[in-house]
């Protein structure tokens, strides 16, 4: 059965925890896909994966090309796709096109936006309007690395409160789920038992409806690792021995 944004909803009201995962291609999302994985994110943070530093510099025309393969390896999980800097905070016309183009080009289901400031809680009450599914993100939001950093979010009484409000509102204007990142246990509680759309905690704590880890830092291909990820195999150190001896077999002429 694929999954539904509606499922999701549903999935909360029966305390069934959600499954998230990001995919950068084909390869991947098919794996995560037949794993079992309920929803798979093109998330920006695959900028780090194509060697950015940041997720700033990623194109939406990079997103689309990515969120195309993705969906191309998806028969079951909800696909979502990140919508990266600059390309929806100028105007709701322009986030209008931006969220249009993936939904009519990559399939995918729904996409994904950043802050739940007033300005964006009405661009996105607009897509919502239009038929287009949202998934909200508050905390730490990485597209706003210069101003916030990448420290924990929420931990003052007055911004945990802004944090609470801003997923209220964003719940109001539409999300079918909200991305809690790298917020305090507590506040992601307080925020979860508040809404009645399911919270995806990253670094958020065990108190959220589901959770969802850069796949790269779970399978231990990520050069550096968010404090909060936790890496389940060494990949990088499985594919470089299994390049090291290849190489020697070929330098000694013993392969093929």
């Amino acid at each position: 059965m694929v999954v539904t944004t509606q499922q999701l909803i549903q999935w909360k009201q029966q305390g069934r925890s959600i499954v998230a995962l990001t995919a950068w291609d084909y390869a991947i999302a098919q794996l995560l896909d037949a794993a079992g994985v309920d929803l798979i994110l093109v998330g920006d943070s695959m900028a780090v994966v194509l060697g950015y530093e940041t997720t700033l510099p990623i194109t939406l025309e990079e997103m689309l090309y990515h969120a195309k393969s993705v969906r191309r390896g998806v028969k079951r999980a909800l696909v979502v796709v990140d919508l990266p800097f600059l390309t929806y905070q100028e105007s709701i016309q322009q986030a209008m096109h931006s969220a249009g183009l993936v939904l009519k080009e990559t399939g995918a289901q729904a996409v994904k936006l950043e802050g739940g400031y007033p300005a964006m809680v009405e661009t996105i009450a607009r897509l919502v309007q239009a038929g287009i599914p949202v998934m909200g993100h508050v905390g730490l939001t990485p597209q706003s690395v210069h101003q916030l950093g990448l420290r924990q979010q929420g931990k003052t009484q007055e911004t945990a409160e802004r944090i609470l409000n801003e997923a209220i509102a964003l719940e109001q204007a539409g999300v079918f789920a909200i991305v809690l990142e790298h917020i305090p246990a507590d506040l992601a509680l307080r925020i979860t038992q508040k809404l009645r759309i399911p919270t995806i905690g990253i670094g958020a704590g065990i108190h959220c409806n589901g959770q969802v880890l850069v796949t790269s830092d779970v399978l231990g291909l990520s050069e550096r690792q968010a404090p909060f990820a936790k890496v389940y195999t060494n990949l990088r150190e499985t594919i470089t021995k299994a390049v090291q001896d290849y190489a020697l077999e070929v330098r000694e002429q013993k392969f093929p």
